[in-house]
């Protein structure tokens, strides 16, 4: 976990997939938190064009090709969790990057690790990253 808190200290940019505008959602709390403890935050979510002040972008195919995402922080039922992976290992070869991909808690499961190790990502399986800045970081 160590390697994880390092990247968590040194991450700018941290992209939310599935980034909820409802102030009662979970993803909405966390992405709040970690904007408020000096992170950039890029909400994506086909839903909404705007979460917490920062534009909110439809897919990881739809960021800009100038953004640089250090962690990817995934909020999607575990249903959609390979889907996810593979959207961002899509991304990353047209960005050239490599992001810490992050699995909330129930997320992941063994098929999107795996693919996500094959293509050489770090990984975080089933965690919750505000827990963990704030243990580990904060």
């Amino acid at each position: 976990m160590d390697n994880i808190s390092e990247k968590l200290k040194k991450a700018n940019t941290i992209a939310i997939i599935g980034c909820s505008a409802n102030k009662y959602r979970t993803s909405y709390h966390i992405a709040s938190y970690l904007k408020e403890n000096g992170y950039r935050i890029i909400p994506i979510n086909p839903n909404y064009d705007e979460i917490l002040g920062q534009k909110c972008y439809p897919s990881m195919s739809k960021l800009p090709d100038n953004l640089t995402i250090d962690i990817v922080d995934i909020f999607r039922d575990s249903k959609f969790a390979v889907k996810m992976v593979e959207n961002i290992i899509k991304w990353s070869e047209k960005a050239n990057q490599k992001p810490l991909i992050w699995t909330q808690l129930a997320v992941s499961t063994d098929e999107a690790k795996s693919r996500a190790e094959e293509a050489g990502f770090d990984y975080v399986e089933n965690q919750c990253i505000m827990v963990h800045h704030s243990k580990n970081v904060g």
